[in-house]
């Protein structure tokens, strides 16, 4: 809590905000994604379910997934492809824009903006619905998915531990890659919502909680894909690992052409995708969030003198968002979308984990944590989370970002491969977060007196007053409940 009011004056802080305002530029169209396939859910039959339409290509076109068969693609893939993308053949061909994407980028951003403007009260009420929807919705499909044939198949794929895929670095990488995203590390918008919590809300009982409910959840949703894959393998005669993907082509072709097999597929279908639009907006509520708490904290006077009032900041927080997601939503969206996501929440957050790590346990130190969360609880916080402050967690974030500089793969998206242009693109997103840690050190030594070295240790000195009453007393009057926060943080 203390840090996220600090870490904006630090190159730290400010990488995780700009980090954040990336990220939410391009996460809401997968919501307009999630929006077409959920208009499109609710006819007698599902668009996707055959070959039979405008958009295919029946000299190559499957009904079902076409196995070893690599000419083939399945009729998923094909409006996938044709039919929600109108994908060109390169990032080099962007296209025009896919007018229908565009309209349901601005329902998912107007849907945003109304959730997020009254500020951190209204989002925690919307986030009461948007957060505990969701598991009706896993269990209700889980309950449906181990009765078909085949489910136990997929489950066992699931469970079964691949040893020697544990000494790939690259799993490793995409794996701390996906808890940083589902939790949020790095990205601000946990220290973000959790600085309008009371200033002794127990933190570390909410830091099981959230830990605990992501890894269940991750869990949970992996026995309802995969019970659902084993079910499509049966019905193909096909290996589950022929039918198991990553990426978007998961839930938006590979779940899709689940659903139309399954009895009842016009009520499974739409609510599968509302499912993913809840979730989908879970995120994109904390992450459009820190922006506008970082803009409120360190220019709240300045830009209210122009703004007048709160509600026209989130608005154009959420408009400059959206303009800068259009080339997404182009023909050629998906190659820009690939590139982004990979420059940004995989190379740009391991590096920027790290030196938020660094910074809090070993520049800031785990005695001043350890002297703020007694004051805030009455007790020293226990050896665990001692022991991780001072050793796990930054031992572990720097050997997966020694391994992933050393093991570096450029962008793809399937066979395609990238230009030499649109990888130094890409590391250009990357460099737009992570500059501004060197940059925020470099100004902290110049404008400090002294020799270098006093520079250099006046810097890495905190400047927190921890013998202050309450640090954040502006935040206390805003009523918000803690349960509020702790379910915005999980999503």
């Amino acid at each position: 809590m203390l840090c996220a009011k600090q870490g904006p004056k630090a190159g730290v802080g400010l990488a995780t905000v700009v980090i954040s305002f990336v990220f939410s530029t391009y996460y809401n169209v997968l919501m307009s994604w999630a929006l077409y396939y959920f208009f499109n859910s609710f006819g007698s039959t599902l668009p996707w379910n055959s070959c039979n339409n405008t958009w295919n290509a029946a000299e190559n076109c499957s009904s079902g997934f076409p196995g070893n068969a690599t000419h083939l693609q399945s009729a998923s893939q094909q409006f996938f492809d044709h039919r929600l993308l109108q994908k060109t053949s390169g990032i080099e061909e962007l296209g025009g824009l896919r007018w229908q994407l565009f309209g349901y980028l601005i329902v998912a951003w107007v849907i945003v903006y109304l959730c997020i403007f009254k500020g951190v009260k209204s989002t925690g009420k919307v986030v009461y619905f948007t957060a505990v929807f969701p598991y009706f919705i896993l269990f209700a499909l889980l309950i449906n998915n181990v009765q078909l044939p085949g489910a136990k198949d997929g489950i066992l794929y699931f469970v079964t531990p691949v040893w020697a895929k544990l000494f790939e670095v690259k799993v490793w990488v995409h794996a701390a890659a996906q808890v940083f995203n589902s939790i949020g590390i790095a990205f601000g918008s946990m220290i973000s919502m959790a600085s309008y919590n009371k200033f002794n809300n127990n933190i570390l009982r909410d830091a099981l909680i959230v830990s605990f409910t992501n890894s269940f959840t991750s869990i949970l949703a992996g026995f309802v894909i995969f019970s659902a894959i084993g079910y499509m393998a049966h019905i193909h005669n096909l290996p589950v690992d022929n039918i198991a993907t990553d990426g978007p082509g998961l839930v938006f072709v590979v779940y899709p052409e689940v659903l139309s097999t399954m009895p009842v597929h016009q009520l499974w279908a739409p609510l599968f995708f509302f499912m993913l639009l809840c979730l989908g907006l879970d995120s994109q509520f904390a992450t459009v969030e820190v922006a506008i708490t970082f803009i409120k904290d360190e220019f709240g006077p300045q830009v209210l003198r122009y703004l007048k009032r709160e509600e026209l900041l989130a608005l154009a927080v959420c408009v400059l968002c959206f303009v800068l997601g259009i080339p997404h939503i182009t023909k050629g969206g998906i190659y820009v979308f690939q590139l982004m996501d990979h420059y940004t929440a995989v190379v740009s957050l391991v590096f920027l984990a790290f030196f938020e790590v660094v910074a809090v346990c070993w520049i800031f130190g785990v005695p001043r944590i350890c002297l703020m969360v007694k004051r805030m609880q009455g007790k020293n916080p226990n050896i665990y989370f001692r022991l991780c402050w001072m050793l796990l967690c930054p031992l572990l974030v720097l050997c997966i970002l020694i391994s992933s500089i050393v093991q570096y793969t450029p962008a793809r998206y399937g066979e395609y491969k990238y230009p030499v242009w649109a990888e130094g693109l890409g590391w250009w997103v990357s460099l737009v977060s992570i500059v501004w840690i060197p940059l925020g050190a470099i100004h902290e030594i110049y404008r400090n007196k002294g020799s270098l070295l006093q520079r250099v240790k006046t810097a890495m000195v905190s400047t927190i007053d921890l013998d202050a009453e309450d640090p954040l007393p502006e935040k206390q009057n805003l009523d918000n409940p803690a349960s509020e926060t702790l379910f915005t943080s999980a999503a």
